[in-house]
């Protein structure tokens, strides 16, 4: 049961506030900003509790969406699955999820709060239903140019490195459809691999979990047939004949997905509902088809002037007409670091010591597969000892693999039934992102 719901800037601004059931006064706005804000490193707790008023927030491009509840007996599970559901429904039917969109939008989020939850209680999240009684007509916080690709990024967010420019649905308010514009579906099959690597450069756990997610942009419901690999097997025991099979240990599928022709085409059928909806997750465990996409090479040693020196080699294995973008690697360095020299191999490159968090970022904006990158990076740590030398490490990774999966999985063709008038567009799209990269020194 749900108390409040409000959302904030990443500044403590107050963007949306709603009251369901009047057990608190609006200053717990102030009290949750001043918690959160108060607590050191960079992943606060989901959950926080004030007296007897709990907390449950999720951060979407860098706002807060919070959610306050007084029952002992509710499920933060169920608050943070409808706060993630909520920022999905804003986003489809703003078009973005930014400072901007959420005031320019006020009055329409407030009516799907309004629609979506009735004296705390949920009522429904789905995209189909709420479009029969949303009225609001959503204001796009800025309209999308092709001339203007300096921050356009895979999925219409803003990276520095980003080649792709997606079509005008990526920022289409979901009403758009209605209004005689043109049909568009987005097919996105989405990776997030976790992976530790032992210093001897053995590979010591390897999961990947993906998802095949839907944006429809269309009038009119048809029916979608999304064909995958025809040599797709879950488990080990539905592995065909001698090719190269693309395996997932564990797989599910939405409600609405029909499988008459899964077992023997591989093929999902489905009418796809307005909005975005995940048709299809699986998950691979303690195996990756190929090479991990990077590899670490250390050496780590004290100089004569008492400076901890850094010599590190990153190595991209990735297929060569490939490249991993926004690539951080964070170092953590021994306490009392002062100040930090590097020697970077390549001009586009850049690193900073953060004193808060105790470790050296090293930033990369392009990765080309096939490519070896270095750096060399000298530490003031006054009193350095060989004890101290010993918290150097492990390395966490950050990237982000645009047009490629980790497991191989891809979309053979996608096809509409009967087949809509007028002009209509498919895109197919395939990232993968790090979720937890280790690399122990």
């Amino acid at each position: 049961m749900i108390s409040q719901v409000f959302i904030l800037s990443s500044k403590g601004d107050h963007l949306i506030y709603k009251d369901y059931r009047g057990e608190a006064g609006s200053d717990v706005i102030n009290i949750f900003y001043e918690k959160v804000t108060a607590l050191t490193g960079d992943q606060p707790p989901v959950v926080m509790s004030h007296k007897d008023l709990h907390f449950i927030h999720v951060r979407q491009e860098g706002l807060y969406w919070v959610a306050t509840t007084t029952a002992a007996d509710s499920s933060p599970f169920t608050i943070i699955e409808f706060l993630n559901r909520l920022t999905a429904l804003v986003k489809d039917y703003c078009g973005s999820l930014s400072e901007k969109s959420v005031q320019m939008n006020f009055a329409l989020i407030y009516e799907l709060l309004d629609e979506i939850v009735d004296y705390g209680y949920i009522q429904t999240t789905s995209s189909d239903v709420l479009k029969n009684f949303i009225q609001t007509e959503a204001v796009s916080a800025r309209p999308f140019s092709l001339f203007d690709l300096s921050n356009v990024g895979l999925f219409g967010a803003e990276t520095q490195q980003s080649k792709v420019a997606p079509s005008s649905a990526a920022t289409r308010p979901i009403q758009s459809s209605r209004e005689g514009g043109k049909s568009e579906i987005f097919v996105d099959v989405i990776e997030r691999m976790s992976v530790v690597i032992g210093s001897n450069g053995v590979l010591m756990k390897a999961d990947v979990e993906g998802e095949i997610r839907v944006k429809c942009y269309m009038p009119s419901c048809s029916e979608m047939r999304i064909g995958l690999n025809e040599e797709f097997s879950i488990g080990k025991s539905q592995l065909r004949g001698y090719g190269a099979a693309v395996r997932v240990d564990e797989c599910s599928f939405h409600q609405a997905v029909r499988l008459d022709e899964f077992d023997s085409h591989r093929i999902l059928r489905l009418c796809p509902s307005q909005g975005e909806q995940t048709v299809m997750q699986y998950q691979l465990s303690d195996d990756l088809p190929s090479a991990p996409p990077f590899r670490l090479f250390p050496t780590i040693e004290r100089d004569t002037g008492g400076r901890l020196l850094m010599y590190l080699k990153l190595r991209c294995d990735l297929p060569p007409k490939s490249a991993a973008i926004n690539v951080c690697a964070t170092i953590p360095v021994p306490k009392g670091s002062v100040s930090l020299s590097q020697e970077l191999s390549s001009p586009d490159q850049s690193a900073e010591l953060k004193l808060q968090s105790r470790a050296v970022h090293w930033m990369i904006p392009r990765f080309p597969g096939g490519t070896q990158l270095s750096a060399l990076f000298k530490l003031e740590v006054p009193g350095l000892s060989s004890a101290s030398m010993l918290e150097v490490g492990p390395v966490g990774l950050s990237f982000e693999l645009p047009k490629l999966t980790v497991t191989g999985l891809q979309i053979r063709f996608l096809r509409l039934s009967p087949i809509q008038p007028g002009p209509s567009q498919r895109w197919v799209r395939y990232v993968t992102h790090s979720d937890s990269y280790t690399i122990r020194i």
